[in-house]
């Protein structure tokens, strides 16, 4: 009745219903947006490997000094042959307190996924697909006492091999690199250009400690992970079309020094 009869009160009534109703409202989206995050979640890792498919890294030019030859891989309307793509998949799976620490994500070989493909993660490198069924596959973690991958300094490429050392899931070693090399505290760890599995440099971490014996001519580097091994939920496969080539030459040389 005061607000129907007074236009002071109806204003009044008219300003707090409107309060109400946008508090409600507010509370609500909070609500929807929480529930929707891993759809969200979701939507942005596909969104990220579009993107980074359409990286020129991802891309070698074509050989020139040879014109009867034909690549058949996919080849971009430049003339330029596509070598990495990239796939997300979501994390179901996680281990890393064990000496033996795998991850397990839902994504297989009917979603395009295969054995010895590279997986990165939001900040880093997160390790090696080693199996792989219908719909999931099983990586195996940087954090693996058989793991080992190639990396290099970033300022000056030097090289060494990167692994775990079974004790703490935030650190990495990089052994054998050159006392050459002119490393500080600090540095970033990058994957090197001799790995089939990974595309060159992908980030690793940054040189926490240095360690160096007289009797060696190489010193021994903590690596402080880019990855956080204990919130892995997203990752994205890379897979290096020329993989089963690289490895088999690899294989034979090895066979046949």
């Amino acid at each position: 009745m005061l607000s129907n009869s007074s236009k002071s009160h109806q204003s009044f009534f008219s300003s707090a219903a409107n309060e109400v109703t946008g508090r409600i409202d507010e509370q609500y989206s909070g609500f929807r947006e929480y529930f929707t995050l891993k759809e969200t979640n979701r939507q942005l890792a596909e969104e990220n490997a579009k993107l980074r498919n359409q990286l020129t890294a991802n891309f070698i030019s074509p050989d020139t000094s040879k014109k009867h030859w034909v690549d058949t891989l996919v080849k971009d309307s430049s003339g330029h042959y596509r070598k990495f793509t990239w796939l997300p998949a979501r994390v179901v799976g996680n281990s890393y307190a064990l000496q033996a620490n795998f991850i397990y994500i839902e994504r297989g070989s009917n979603q395009g996924v295969k054995k010895g493909m590279a997986v990165m993660g939001p900040q880093g490198i997160v390790g090696v697909v080693v199996e792989t069924n219908n719909n999931f596959s099983k990586i195996m973690s940087l954090l693996h006492r058989n793991s080992k991958v190639s990396a290099m300094l970033k300022k000056d490429n030097t090289t060494g091999s990167l692994e775990w050392d079974g004790t703490d899931p935030s650190y990495l070693t990089l052994r054998n690199v050159s006392k050459g090399a002119k490393v500080a505290k600090g540095d970033t760890v990058l994957t090197s250009n001799y790995s089939a599995n990974f595309p060159s440099q992908l980030v690793i971490g940054t040189v926490a400690e240095i360690a160096s014996e007289s009797a060696s001519n190489f010193y021994t580097l903590k690596i402080k992970s880019a990855t956080n091994f204990f919130s892995v939920q997203y990752v994205y496969l890379i897979e290096n079309v020329r993989y089963a080539e690289q490895v088999q030459l690899e294989t034979t040389l090895s066979k046949n020094p």
